[in-house]
């Protein structure tokens, strides 16, 4: 499985919502996660540059765009997703280079 991080900013819509629909969001989200075959593994509601971070594991990329694309088409954020590698698969492309 693959790892990414998801940095999600709410949208006017999605912050005039926050207080109705909030744990909504997010049960929906982990389960579009895990009927994908992934799983959610980390969840943070965050101050700063982004509203909220989310980690996941997802069998490949189709999937996470997939996913993302289902987000951003309900209104409610924005996202910008990163493929992440564990420090033992960075390591292990970094022994690797030629």
């Amino acid at each position: 499985m693959s790892h990414y991080v998801l940095f999600i900013n709410w949208t006017q819509q999605g912050i005039n919502m926050i207080k109705d629909t909030a744990s909504d969001r997010y049960s929906s989200f982990k389960a579009s996660v895990e009927k994908a075959g992934g799983k959610l593994t980390g969840a943070y509601y965050t101050m700063g540059e982004y509203d909220m971070v989310l980690v996941i594991e997802a069998p490949n990329d189709e999937t996470v765009m997939s996913l993302m694309l289902k987000v951003g088409s309900l209104g409610n954020a924005r996202t910008k997703t990163l493929k992440a590698f564990t420090a033992e698969e960075g390591i292990k492309v970094i022994k690797d280079l030629v």
